[in-house]
């Protein structure tokens, strides 16, 4: 493969291509939306709970992960099917093992949620108790 000169423009057009997959996902996938609005909670959460630093840092990743754990499942769904449009074991395998990586990283990032979560909102639940 020939080597190609360095372009701003082609590494600007290669942002416009991501930016068209995450439309493409945003539009197709009603999980994707439901990952996004929980991340969202989580962050809006995180700000109103005043969490540290490496709390931020937790949550970031886990929502990076649950995210892009859901996009990879979706890309390998669309090229399992463009390769095999009929019913196939092995296709069905392969989705479930993705679709399985997506559950394992949004188990994880629930559990980092409880983790930090928990213990800020029993201790706001008792100063509201107080007054």
């Amino acid at each position: 493969m020939a080597r190609s000169n360095f372009s701003w423009k082609d590494r600007i057009r290669s942002f416009s291509y991501a930016f068209n997959g995450l439309k493409i996902v945003w539009q197709e996938e009603h999980n994707f939306r439901i990952h996004l609005i929980a991340a969202v909670v989580a962050i809006v959460l995180s700000y109103l709970l005043r969490i540290s630093p490496y709390e931020w840092l937790a949550i970031i990743f886990s929502i990076g992960f649950v995210l892009v754990s859901e996009l990879l499942n979706t890309a390998l769904e669309h090229l399992a099917d463009f390769v095999c449009q009929e019913r196939n074991p092995n296709i069905k395998r392969i989705k479930d093992v993705a679709a399985a990586a997506v559950m394992l990283s949004s188990i994880t990032a629930l559990l980092v949620g409880l983790i930090i979560f928990i213990p800020k909102l029993l201790l706001w639940c008792s100063l509201v108790q107080l007054f």
